[in-house]
């Protein structure tokens, strides 16, 4: 099976407080504009309206795993799919019993591959007749987007990358052109899996702020039976235009009710009371070399996180030294290479890389960005290869050290 593409976070220390609610906040949830009961006939035709001006981008099942792709018609959503995920396991089936479900659990590849993709042409240029041209790479701006079936955490995930590369100081072009009119149907969690704990992050089961609209499937039956909510102008046109029946008063009574029971069913669970403070007063506690013997330094749980966004620029040039093209790739803080200045790599050891990763995502991301850099998706635990749970060690860490204040080091870190 092919495994989904992966990705990094890095330290740009920029402090944009009060962008996001704190640590295990419920994010407020907007007020709906207009709401229809949806019909699995509406749901094509709401994907055939979205077509005819939007890139429409869905759920699907590829090499035995859902992940996010082009669509055209409903059909080939990934409907029926069940994951299993656990620590290093992921396991898709499609039992009869629901067909006309939404896929279960997050894609196995994040949304951010979309909007912020692994590998992009900065400049490309040719030898022609002796002389160095450089050649266009875009023709013209980019198709919009309509990203259907996001979870919640998905959805808070978007809301985070918008922070750096669309909304601080030094935009991200290419993703800005992506994000720009686009347009979001979320899908909220009724069955989360193995791995998931939205719930302790305050980002989900239910949709937070994001999304033009709302679906949430009541009674188990999926798309021939679920909410429509809009939550903005552009979703109440879209449910305007779909003709859907109107919702009765109890469906939003119902939805609210199948959200709680999955909040009670979250697979993991992580304590975010004063979290930041507590990992790096631990800065030196023995758990991050215990881990560190089991971690291998892959970069899979950055890859696979739907929030790390670092990069790396490469130049290549074929052997016959006739093209030249200079790209921007993910990176990661897992490797000895991402922390390389002069005199050397500033993170020599899988226990400094680890335990900047972890601390990064769960505490400092708050003093960039004023909110968690994790949303709970878990995609970093069913994919990592010897499966190291990002809850355990952040309790480990947090929890059971003697409170001797922080230690924050400059320079190299053994």
């Amino acid at each position: 099976m092919a495994r989904p593409e992966i990705f990094f976070p890095a330290v740009s220390w920029i402090r944009l407080g009060g962008l996001m609610p704190g640590p295990g906040a419920i994010a407020p949830r907007p007020a709906a504009l207009a709401a229809a009961l949806l019909a699995q006939a509406d749901l094509e035709r709401l994907i055939q309206l979205l077509a005819r001006d939007h890139r429409v981008i869905a759920p699907v099942v590829r090499d035995g795993a859902v992940v996010c792709d082009e669509i055209r018609t409903a059909g080939e959503i990934a409907f029926g799919a069940v994951t299993e995920q656990a620590p290093a396991r992921y396991r898709m089936t499609m039992p009869g019993d629901h067909a006309a479900r939404w896929p279960t659990g997050p894609p196995a590849t994040p949304w951010k591959r979309v909007l912020h993709p692994s590998e992009l042409t900065i400049w490309r240029a040719v030898r022609r007749d002796g002389r160095l041209v450089f050649e266009p790479i875009d023709s013209g701006p980019p198709r919009r987007l309509a990203l259907v079936g996001v979870r919640p955490c998905d959805l808070a995930a978007i809301g985070r990358l918008d922070a750096p590369l669309r909304d601080g100081p030094w935009p991200d072009a290419a993703y800005a052109a992506r994000r720009r009119g686009m347009f979001v149907l979320a899908v909220q969690c009724t069955e989360p899996c193995g791995t998931c704990f939205c719930a302790s992050m305050g980002t989900g089961p239910d949709a937070g702020p994001g999304a033009d609209l709302v679906l949430t499937e009541l009674d188990g039956a999926g798309p021939a039976r679920s909410l429509l909510e809009a939550r903005t102008t552009a979703g109440a046109a879209m449910v305007v235009a779909l003709g859907a029946a109107e919702a009765p008063e109890d469906a939003a009574d119902e939805a609210h009710l199948a959200v709680d029971r999955a909040r009670a069913r979250m697979g993991r669970a992580l304590d975010t009371s004063q979290l930041p403070a507590r990992l790096l007063a631990h800065f030196e506690h023995p758990r991050w070399e215990t881990v560190a013997k089991k971690c291998l330094t892959c970069g899979n749980c950055t890859f696979a996180c739907p929030t790390c966004f670092c990069t790396t620029v490469e130049d290549r040039l074929d052997l016959a030294g006739e093209t030249a093209a200079r790209l921007r790739r993910w990176d990661t803080c897992f490797s000895v290479d991402f922390s390389y200045m002069h005199g050397g790599s500033v993170r020599l050891s899988p226990r400094s890389r680890y335990r900047q990763w972890l601390t990064h995502k769960l505490a400092t991301w708050h003093e960039q960005f004023g909110t968690s850099g994790c949303v709970g998706c878990g995609r970093c635990i069913t994919w990592c290869p010897v499966g190291i749970d990002i809850t355990l060690e952040a309790a480990a860490v947090a929890d059971t050290a003697p409170r001797t204040g922080p230690t924050r080091r400059t320079g190299a870190h053994p």
